[in-house]
């Protein structure tokens, strides 16, 4: 199982303790780009695919992120289907 993999079947999982390393390096594999920060709030970005839209992930206690937003991740993404 490569890197990608896992870090993919980690968000699928929705663990409470998924951090923001995490979360960042797969919206990059999937060509998001970090757009701004603004405090603890973070605006992810997919260059050229404007009908994506802004993601806002903020970081909880400067590392965590909530479930709330690890499911609005794996709805961008469409990673629920790859189960």
């Amino acid at each position: 199982m490569t890197k990608r993999d896992k870090l993919i079947a980690l968000m699928i999982s929705r663990p409470s303790t998924a951090t923001f390393a995490d979360v960042r390096s797969v919206l990059e594999m999937f060509g998001w780009e970090l757009a701004r920060t603004r405090g603890s709030h973070h605006a992810f970005k997919k260059p050229g695919h404007p009908e994506a839209g802004t993601l806002i992930i903020p970081v909880d206690g400067g590392t965590r992120v909530k479930r709330h937003y690890l499911d609005e991740v794996c709805k961008k993404l469409g990673l629920d289907e790859l189960r």
